[in-house]
This record gives C-alpha cells, structure tokens and sequence, in this order.
C-alpha cells in the first residue's frame, strides 16, 4: 500500500504544480506517479495470482 500512497501523492504534487504553471515539475511529478502505480499494479496482479495458485 506504500507504493500506491506515494503514487498518489506525486500525483498530487503534480496537479498543485501544473496548477501554479510549473509545468516542467509538474510532468515530471507525473511520470513518477505513473511510474509508481504501474509497479503497485505488477505486484497486485503477482501477489493475487501466487494467492490463487497457493490456494
């Protein structure tokens, strides 16, 4: 849950820089977030299928 907690925060911070029109920041911010999110959804998807097999 750590990993989705921070993706939501760069997202945040993202859409709070985009707001004030540092748009350089707020890109970056948002390729982290969406970076972090897919990493928590690989591990969600590993973790639920090892949880399937296992059972």
């Amino acid at each position: 849950m750590d990993l989705l907690q921070w993706a939501l925060i760069f997202f945040v911070i993202s859409l709070i820089a985009g707001f004030f029109g540092f748009s350089g920041v707020s890109a970056a911010t948002a390729g982290i977030a969406k970076i972090l999110f897919y990493i928590f959804l690989a591990i969600f998807v590993i973790v639920l299928i090892l949880a399937l097999v296992a059972v």
